[in-house]
């Protein structure tokens, strides 16, 4: 298969000159450079990435998989958001020691609190794979083939990498499979939680706030890296000692303004910037609406609940916080698609993108890629929506659905072959631990009265009274005997009896169907990829987000929302203040801050003005995975620390509109001010650097 060497283009649809991009962080030198000098940065690209010696890269961690972290001391100290660190922060947490409510501060290393299954992973290097994953593939091949031989050689390039013993291996697709590198990796399995704020901080504004700006959140949350006697991975032992990185974050007390570079260093998600216009039309006009709904109706019990009851609010309040999230994201989402006239747009991109075929003789080739979309997504988007709407009921909103999925999981596994008896039973006794150690019937049976509808009309809540799931010990009682008698019980229980016909249809007919559909579309997107490289040559391309390490640039900046309102770009304690409620879960801010508030004792972390920075905008190109992600100034340093984008620019994962799209960064004198005054953690802020970079 012919593969096309990206020099690391850059679209050119709504994306101004200097803004915008994910970039890989070992192709920097030249262009990329070359516009962080222009946007005020004093770092070489070997100063953000070099393999032979120590550089930013290697205090950037992936935290558990899902956000970005980053080492801010010499022992390993590690910084992330509040909302990354939640699941471990409540798994701590009981009425008696509430640290969600009243926070968590380790006095000395012996009371740093582990974590089971939590893992930070850091990249040792980054290599261009593309020859050898792409041998022996080719245009005459059927997708599966091609996929099967991309595997293949995948499989081949990792297992022969020369990396140490402790040491990992992926290899991951760029520009949709036309690209791919290896990433060597290494995992460090004992994290444990140093320290956090009450949520009256570290979540302040909650659900309200959540994707807008003004924005006055304290989003961060502190843990620290263990290893062996050898400095290396281990997993947790009373034996193991802070971690020594090769580099760490010095932290500016000088702060920000408008105009200053910012570098955001961490691991985006996924984004899908080179969707065609009918799939963001799909996207906004079909696919979130009825996701939204559901989430809604979910929402709408679990909030209720959490407000009247304390265990309720300790329970679910992990499960509630990832609920809204995504909810609230989906409609921003669609404000911002709709206010910035994207469709629209993206249709006059794709004209000239035609018009560019014409004129480089490329419409045999390429001509029919915009029609066959139109004719996929139609065919497409009823069952993307049923199969998302069936995930959303039973795998996101509703545990005692989620229960009987997983149930039906072990009935396949114990049908195919009852020798997997044991192992199946062990994943369910898993999940069911997992969801019963915070769970509440009454709350989760007003969830399923509220979603199901959206789903199927035939909605019983008798089911709860008569299922053996709502109940831990009842439902392990399940499971025991053997193979027959497990699957007759099973089979006999009312929930799974109820919920078992629609997780065979999903399996056998809405997921296959949906497989088969999107197939066509994955490959198509492919091939349009590479269509764009060749019609337009002259455009700048940057890879969409895969969970992998990235650099992306920017400067703060304020932003115009709408007509005649204009947002600065820095929040100050005097706007948390202002939004106090007192004993409001959303806006009460703490006894102690008020008194630091009121007394000006702000210690040395006040701006010029004499007033505490809270939150700061910056133009950086962010998604999910970089909550936690730390906002660098110009010389290297921390300033802030990446937690949200802006309601309006949550669009950016499909079109990067430099006018609207921010991103929200907690201001590290916001966080060194809470740990210092507040906490009284003084422990931990001489374990780090503090400098001046502005007084130079």
């Amino acid at each position: 298969m012919k593969y096309l060497k990206f020099i690391v283009f850059f679209i050119t649809i709504n994306v101004s000159a200097q803004q915008g991009g994910m970039w890989i962080p070992s192709l920097l030198e030249g262009m990329n450079e070359e516009e962080m000098t222009n946007l005020g940065s004093k770092l070489s690209a070997k100063d953000i990435y070099d393999v032979n010696n120590s550089s930013l890269k290697d205090a950037i961690g992936h935290f558990n998989g899902g956000c970005t972290s980053e080492i801010i001391s010499d022992q390993g100290l590690i910084l992330t958001n509040h909302h990354c660190g939640f699941g471990q922060i409540q798994s701590h947490s009981s009425l008696e020691n509430d640290y969600l409510k009243d926070g968590f501060w380790a006095k000395n290393l012996e009371n740093e609190l582990p974590n089971e299954g939590l893992y930070i992973e850091f990249i040792v290097r980054i290599e261009d794979v593309t020859a050898q994953v792409l041998a022996n593939v080719n245009d005459t091949m059927k997708e599966k083939e091609k996929q099967s031989q991309i595997s293949k050689n995948s499989n081949a390039v990792e297992g022969s990498t020369t990396k140490e013993a402790w040491q990992d291996t992926k290899v991951k697709s760029f520009y949709n499979g036309n690209q791919y590198f290896l990433f060597v990796t290494e995992r460090f399995e004992d994290i444990r939680l140093v320290g956090a704020p009450p949520t009256s901080i570290g979540k302040f504004g909650s659900d309200t706030d959540n994707w807008v700006f003004p924005r006055h959140t304290g989003d961060f949350s502190m843990f620290r890296i263990y290893a062996d006697e050898n400095n290396r991975p281990a997993k947790y032992s009373k034996d193991n000692k802070p971690y020594k990185p090769k580099h760490f974050l010095p932290i500016s007390l000088d702060g920000v303004e408008e105009g200053d570079f910012t570098l955001v260093f961490g691991f985006p998600g996924t984004t899908s910037e080179y969707l065609p216009a009918v799939a963001i039309e799909h996207i906004t006009k079909e696919f979130n609406p009825t996701n939204i709904a559901i989430r809604e109706a979910a929402l709408k019990v679990i909030d209720a609940k959490m407000k009247t009851s304390d265990d309720v609010r300790i329970k679910y309040a992990s499960k509630q916080a990832r609920i809204a999230n995504a909810w609230k994201k989906w409609i921003g989402e669609n404000l911002g698609i709709d206010k910035s006239d994207a469709v629209a747009k993206r249709r006059d991109f794709e004209a000239s993108f035609t018009k560019a075929l014409k004129e480089n003789n490329l419409v045999d080739k390429y001509g029919s890629i915009l029609p066959q979309f139109d004719a996929l997504y139609k065919d497409f988007a009823p069952i993307n929506i049923k199969r998302r709407n069936f995930i959303e009921v039973f795998l996101v909103t509703n545990e005692l659905m989620q229960m009987t999925f997983r149930a039906y999981q072990m009935e396949q596994a114990i049908t195919a072959n009852p020798d997997n008896l044991d192992g199946a039973k062990q994943r369910l006794i898993g999940t069911l631990n997992g969801i019963h150690k915070n769970y509440d019937v009454t709350v989760d049976r007003g969830v399923f009265s509220n979603v199901m509808p959206f789903y199927n009309k035939n909605t019983d809540a008798t089911i709860y009274d008569y299922t053996a799931f709502t109940n831990l010990d009842s439902a392990l009682q399940l499971l025991d005997g053997n193979a027959t008698e497990v699957l007759k019980k099973l089979n006999e229980d009312a929930a799974y009896s109820y919920a078992k016909p629609m997780i065979e249809e999903f399996f056998n007919s809405i997921n296959a169907e949906y497989i088969n559909k999107n197939e066509p579309i994955t490959a198509l997107q492919t091939k349009y990829m590479t269509a764009l490289m060749e019609a337009l040559p002259n455009a700048r391309y940057f890879p969409d987000a895969n969970s992998t390490l990235r650099v992306t640039y920017g400067q703060v900046r304020g932003y115009e929302p709408r007509d005649a309102v204009y947002y600065n770009p820095v929040s100050y304690l005097d706007g948390a203040i202002e939004k106090f409620v007192p004993g409001d879960y959303e806006f009460d801010v703490p006894k102690k801050l008020i008194e630091l508030y009121e007394a000006k004792d702000y210690g040395q972390y006040a701006d010029k003005n004499g007033k505490v920075p809270v939150c700061f905008l910056g133009t950086n190109h962010t998604t999910g995975g970089n909550s936690g992600s730390p906002a660098i100034d110009a010389h290297g340093n921390l300033v802030g620390l990446n937690f949200d984008r802006v309601w309006e620019g949550t669009m950016s994962d499909m079109n990067y509109d430099p006018e609207i799209c921010r991103n929200i960064m907690v201001d590290a004198r916001y966080v060194l001010f809470i740990v210092d005054k507040f906490a009284g953690a003084t422990r931990l802020i001489d374990e780090m650097k503090l400098v001046h970079p502005k007084k130079k």
